[in-house]
Protein backbone atom coordinates (compact mmCIF):
# COMPACT_ATOMS: atom_id res chain seq x y z
CA UNK A 1 0.00 0.00 0.00
CA UNK A 2 1.39 3.71 -0.82
CA UNK A 3 -0.37 6.82 0.33
CA UNK A 4 -0.96 9.13 -2.09
CA UNK A 5 -2.70 12.09 -0.58
CA UNK A 6 -5.63 14.25 -1.94
CA UNK A 7 -5.07 17.12 -3.03
CA UNK A 8 -7.12 19.92 -4.75
CA UNK A 9 -5.29 19.20 -8.40
CA UNK A 10 -6.10 15.93 -8.43
CA UNK A 11 -9.31 15.03 -7.16
CA UNK A 12 -13.16 14.65 -8.00
CA UNK A 13 -15.78 14.40 -6.38
CA UNK A 14 -19.57 11.72 -7.19
CA UNK A 15 -22.46 12.31 -5.51
CA UNK A 16 -24.65 9.36 -6.60
CA UNK A 17 -28.39 9.64 -5.88
CA UNK A 18 -28.69 12.03 -2.71
CA UNK A 19 -32.41 12.15 -3.33
CA UNK A 20 -35.08 12.94 -0.67
CA UNK A 21 -37.18 10.20 -1.41
CA UNK A 22 -34.09 7.32 -0.86
CA UNK A 23 -32.57 9.74 1.91
CA UNK A 24 -36.01 8.61 3.87
CA UNK A 25 -34.51 5.46 3.91
CA UNK A 26 -31.30 6.17 5.98
CA UNK A 27 -31.07 3.86 9.36
CA UNK A 28 -27.46 2.91 9.62
CA UNK A 29 -26.65 6.66 11.34
CA UNK A 30 -29.51 9.44 12.27
CA UNK A 31 -30.98 11.26 8.96
CA UNK A 32 -29.35 14.65 11.07
CA UNK A 33 -25.99 12.97 10.97
CA UNK A 34 -26.30 11.94 7.18
CA UNK A 35 -27.27 15.23 6.18
CA UNK A 36 -24.88 17.05 8.44
CA UNK A 37 -21.89 15.26 6.35
CA UNK A 38 -23.96 15.72 3.01
CA UNK A 39 -23.84 19.21 3.47
CA UNK A 40 -19.75 19.44 5.00
CA UNK A 41 -18.91 17.09 1.98
CA UNK A 42 -20.61 19.61 -0.91
CA UNK A 43 -19.44 22.44 0.95
CA UNK A 44 -15.93 21.55 1.03
CA UNK A 45 -16.39 20.89 -2.73
CA UNK A 46 -17.10 24.14 -3.55
CA UNK A 47 -14.59 25.51 -0.84
CA UNK A 48 -11.68 23.90 -2.62
CA UNK A 49 -13.25 24.08 -6.00
CA UNK A 50 -13.25 20.65 -6.70
CA UNK A 51 -15.02 18.98 -10.00
CA UNK A 52 -18.31 17.66 -9.06
CA UNK A 53 -20.49 15.00 -10.78
CA UNK A 54 -23.99 14.86 -9.72
CA UNK A 55 -26.24 11.93 -10.89
CA UNK A 56 -29.98 11.01 -10.14
CA UNK A 57 -32.08 7.83 -10.76
CA UNK A 58 -35.52 7.88 -11.36
CA UNK A 59 -35.88 11.47 -10.11
CA UNK A 60 -39.33 11.80 -11.49
CA UNK A 61 -40.86 8.79 -9.78
CA UNK A 62 -40.43 7.16 -6.18
CA UNK A 63 -36.63 8.53 -5.49
CA UNK A 64 -37.63 12.43 -6.08
CA UNK A 65 -34.62 14.70 -6.67
CA UNK A 66 -31.53 15.68 -5.13
CA UNK A 67 -30.87 16.85 -1.80
CA UNK A 68 -31.72 20.90 -2.28
CA UNK A 69 -28.50 21.64 -0.37
CA UNK A 70 -26.24 20.19 -3.11
CA UNK A 71 -28.04 22.03 -5.87
CA UNK A 72 -27.89 25.01 -3.58
CA UNK A 73 -24.20 24.90 -2.91
CA UNK A 74 -23.21 22.99 -6.34
CA UNK A 75 -25.24 25.09 -8.96
CA UNK A 76 -23.39 24.96 -11.93
CA UNK A 77 -22.34 21.25 -11.14
CA UNK A 78 -23.57 18.93 -13.83
CA UNK A 79 -26.20 16.68 -13.38
CA UNK A 80 -27.45 13.47 -14.84
CA UNK A 81 -30.04 12.22 -14.58
CA UNK A 82 -30.13 8.36 -15.33
CA UNK A 83 -33.04 6.70 -17.13
CA UNK A 84 -32.62 3.33 -15.60
CA UNK A 85 -29.12 1.82 -15.02
CA UNK A 86 -28.86 1.36 -11.51
CA UNK A 87 -24.68 1.39 -11.60
CA UNK A 88 -23.98 4.58 -12.66
CA UNK A 89 -20.95 4.14 -14.52
CA UNK A 90 -22.69 2.20 -16.80
CA UNK A 91 -24.27 5.56 -17.93
CA UNK A 92 -22.24 6.51 -20.69
CA UNK A 93 -23.09 10.28 -19.68
CA UNK A 94 -21.69 9.90 -16.83
CA UNK A 95 -18.63 8.37 -16.97
CA UNK A 96 -18.29 11.26 -20.19
CA UNK A 97 -18.84 13.53 -17.36
CA UNK A 98 -16.50 12.46 -14.40
CA UNK A 99 -13.76 11.41 -17.44
CA UNK A 100 -14.16 15.12 -18.37
CA UNK A 101 -12.95 16.42 -14.76
CA UNK A 102 -9.39 14.60 -15.88
CA UNK A 103 -9.18 13.74 -12.07
CA UNK A 104 -7.86 10.76 -11.05
CA UNK A 105 -8.72 10.17 -7.85
CA UNK A 106 -12.46 9.75 -6.83
CA UNK A 107 -14.10 11.27 -3.79
CA UNK A 108 -17.60 9.45 -4.12
CA UNK A 109 -20.31 9.20 -1.65
CA UNK A 110 -24.16 8.24 -2.58
CA UNK A 111 -27.40 6.35 -1.30
CA UNK A 112 -27.67 3.85 -0.79
CA UNK A 113 -23.70 2.97 0.21
CA UNK A 114 -24.22 -0.81 -0.84
CA UNK A 115 -25.61 0.11 -4.14
CA UNK A 116 -25.22 3.21 -5.34
CA UNK A 117 -21.22 3.91 -3.99
CA UNK A 118 -20.30 0.40 -4.23
CA UNK A 119 -21.21 -0.05 -7.88
CA UNK A 120 -20.12 2.89 -8.71
CA UNK A 121 -16.30 2.93 -6.91
CA UNK A 122 -16.22 -0.62 -7.91
CA UNK A 123 -16.17 0.11 -11.73
CA UNK A 124 -14.12 3.19 -11.26
CA UNK A 125 -11.57 1.11 -9.79
CA UNK A 126 -11.58 -1.64 -12.39
CA UNK A 127 -11.05 1.59 -14.98
CA UNK A 128 -8.07 2.64 -13.21
CA UNK A 129 -9.43 5.53 -10.70
CA UNK A 130 -7.78 5.63 -6.90
CA UNK A 131 -11.14 5.82 -5.42
CA UNK A 132 -12.22 6.89 -1.47
CA UNK A 133 -15.88 6.24 -0.13
CA UNK A 134 -17.68 8.99 1.96
CA UNK A 135 -19.00 7.17 4.39
CA UNK A 136 -20.84 9.24 6.72
CA UNK A 137 -22.18 11.26 3.83
CA UNK A 138 -23.93 8.19 2.48
CA UNK A 139 -26.58 6.09 3.66
CA UNK A 140 -27.85 3.03 3.90
CA UNK A 141 -31.04 0.60 5.48
CA UNK A 142 -29.51 -0.49 8.74
CA UNK A 143 -25.67 -1.03 10.01
CA UNK A 144 -24.67 -4.28 9.02
CA UNK A 145 -25.41 -3.43 5.09
CA UNK A 146 -23.17 -0.42 5.60
CA UNK A 147 -20.98 -2.67 6.97
CA UNK A 148 -20.79 -5.28 4.56
CA UNK A 149 -20.32 -2.48 1.71
CA UNK A 150 -17.46 -1.16 3.45
CA UNK A 151 -15.76 -4.90 3.58
CA UNK A 152 -16.17 -5.53 -0.46
CA UNK A 153 -15.27 -2.28 -1.19
CA UNK A 154 -11.97 -2.56 1.13
CA UNK A 155 -11.13 -5.83 -0.12
CA UNK A 156 -11.26 -3.94 -4.34
CA UNK A 157 -8.99 -1.35 -2.89
CA UNK A 158 -11.46 1.26 -2.21
CA UNK A 159 -10.49 3.63 0.60
CA UNK A 160 -13.62 4.33 3.38
CA UNK A 161 -13.38 7.89 4.92
CA UNK A 162 -15.16 10.60 6.35
CA UNK A 163 -16.22 13.79 4.95
CA UNK A 164 -14.47 15.73 7.90
CA UNK A 165 -10.79 13.64 6.49
CA UNK A 166 -11.43 14.80 2.89
CA UNK A 167 -11.56 18.33 4.09
CA UNK A 168 -8.29 17.89 6.29
CA UNK A 169 -6.58 15.87 4.00
CA UNK A 170 -7.33 18.43 0.79
CA UNK A 171 -6.19 21.64 3.68
CA UNK A 172 -2.83 19.69 4.66
CA UNK A 173 -1.61 22.93 5.81
CA UNK A 174 -3.21 25.00 8.31
CA UNK A 175 -2.01 28.16 6.69
CA UNK A 176 -2.81 27.65 3.00
CA UNK A 177 -5.29 30.04 1.66
CA UNK A 178 -8.36 27.90 2.35
CA UNK A 179 -8.10 27.36 5.81
CA UNK A 180 -10.26 29.88 6.80
CA UNK A 181 -12.53 28.35 4.44
CA UNK A 182 -12.11 24.98 5.93
CA UNK A 183 -12.39 26.13 9.92
CA UNK A 184 -15.93 28.04 9.15
CA UNK A 185 -17.49 24.56 7.41
CA UNK A 186 -15.98 22.17 10.12
CA UNK A 187 -16.85 24.43 12.82
CA UNK A 188 -20.69 24.94 11.51
CA UNK A 189 -21.15 21.15 11.20
CA UNK A 190 -19.22 19.23 13.83
CA UNK A 191 -20.42 20.34 17.01
CA UNK A 192 -16.98 20.09 19.26
CA UNK A 193 -15.08 22.10 16.40
CA UNK A 194 -17.52 25.06 16.48
CA UNK A 195 -16.37 25.19 20.33
CA UNK A 196 -13.16 25.17 19.33
CA UNK A 197 -12.85 27.16 16.11
CA UNK A 198 -15.04 30.07 18.57
CA UNK A 199 -12.44 29.61 21.07
CA UNK A 200 -9.98 30.42 18.79
CA UNK A 201 -10.96 33.25 17.03
CA UNK A 202 -12.33 34.73 20.35
CA UNK A 203 -8.41 34.64 21.65
CA UNK A 204 -7.33 35.72 18.12
CA UNK A 205 -9.08 39.29 18.23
Amino acid sequence: MSYDRLTIDNAAVLLVDHQTGLSNGVQDQSVPEYLTAVTGLVKLAKAFKLPTVITTSAADGPNWPILPIIRQTLPDAPLVHRPGEINAWDNAEFVASVEKTGRKKLIVAGVSTEVCVAFVALSAIKAGYDVYAVIDASGTWNKLVQEVAVARMAQAGVKPITWAAVGAELQADWRNPSGQDLGHIMGEHLPFYGNLFASFQAVKS
